[in-house]
């Protein structure tokens, strides 16, 4: 017999303090703790998690997220209507990331499958992820370069004077494959010349040379550098990407920024209209986010994925790492478990 509570849809939310296992440093600055946003939306008898990375650059933060969260009332109905959900959310693309996420997961629980399988995709076929390594002195990044020394694909972060230096030092020692990610660290003129300087190194693709919203600048760019050129700020949604055809070889798409896996093939359907590459990245998360965004790296050319690496208190399990290789979970919705006590509660 039916109460009526089946029909009663609860959201809270949750900080989590994610500590580095090193100070983070990108060009527009450094990190020791990330906070992320948990949410909990049960519904039916089902838990289901989302998570959202708010992003400073795109003036987020978590209190925005979680405030936007907590104003929202779900129906059961919406609860299937995906785009209707996300709808009575503002503009934060944080907050709709986890609820987006939280919608996933719920009806992967609800159909008993995992969402890989609610989109048609092949486990199989998921990526193997890059290993970052942010900006330091030579002999920190070198000892940075030892503790990867397994992974077959690092991320250097660049921006510095000492980039060229930097390069150097860490191709005398590691002979796996190179990107690197400049965080909108140079000038056009620059980014021409610093390129040209590292063609030696063997570089894969460079991500993000210069200021977001210039694409006349990265075509120039792009014609002058043999190292193909990749964005992240750049791309934000979908209605980012015309504005860069011919400019780029492919873009970065992030959940936390896009607004979550909705959005985010929808980029990759866009992307692929306008023969460009496709690289699925993360922010400082736990495996609730990073797990999510493997979900979809069937679809992808490259992944990005190692968040959950970088700290050193991921309360949650899911995607596993066999090296850099991604191994999907395959137990329904987003295939996520807490490892132990989290800040439960809400607030």
């Amino acid at each position: 017999m039916k109460t009526g509570t089946e029909n009663v849809v609860r959201l809270t939310t949750e900080r989590l303090q994610l500590h580095l296992r090193h100070t983070f440093t990108i060009s527009r600055g450094s990190e020791d703790i990330a906070e992320t946003v948990l949410l909990r939306l049960a519904a039916g008898g089902i838990d289901a998690l989302g998570e959202s990375a708010p992003v400073s650059r795109y003036d987020e933060s978590p209190d925005l997220v979680a405030s936007q969260l907590e104003k929202i009332a779900l129906t059961e109905p919406a609860l299937w209507r995906f785009d209707e959900a996300l709808a009575l959310l503002d503009d934060s693309m944080g907050a709709r990331c986890a609820l987006d996420l939280a919608l996933h997961d719920l009806a992967g629980k609800r159909l008993g499958i995992p969402v890989y399988q609610l989109f048609g995709l092949d486990p199989s076929k998921a990526l193997s992820t890059s290993f970052t390594i942010g900006i330091a002195d030579i002999p920190t990044t070198l000892a940075k370069i030892e503790e990867a020394r397994d992974f077959p694909i690092l991320k250097v972060k660049v921006g510095t004077p000492q980039t060229i230096e930097t390069l150097e030092a860490i191709r005398s020692t590691y002979r796996g494959i190179i990107r690197v990610d400049a965080n909108e660290g140079w000038s056009a003129g620059d980014a021409v010349r610093m390129l040209h300087e590292m063609e030696r190194f063997d570089i894969e693709f460079c991500e993000q040379p210069i200021e977001a919203g210039h694409p006349d600048q990265l075509r120039y760019v792009k014609e002058r550098s043999k190292i193909p050129i990749v964005v992240d700020e750049d791309s934000v949604t979908s209605a980012d990407l015309p504005a860069l055809f011919g400019c780029v070889h492919g873009i970065n798409i992030k959940l936390a920024k896009c607004g979550g896996l909705r959005e985010a093939l929808r980029m990759i359907h866009t992307a692929r209209a306008m023969h460009l590459k496709i690289m699925v990245g993360c922010m400082i998360e736990s495996s609730v986010l990073a797990t999510a965004a493997a979900h979809i790296t069937p679809l992808c050319d490259y992944a990005d994925l190692d968040g959950p690496l970088l700290i050193t208190d991921d309360p949650f399990s899911g995607v596993r790492y066999e090296g850099a290789r991604l191994q999907l979970p395959d137990a329904p919705g987003l295939g996520v478990r807490p490892l132990g006590p989290t800040a439960v509660g809400g607030r």
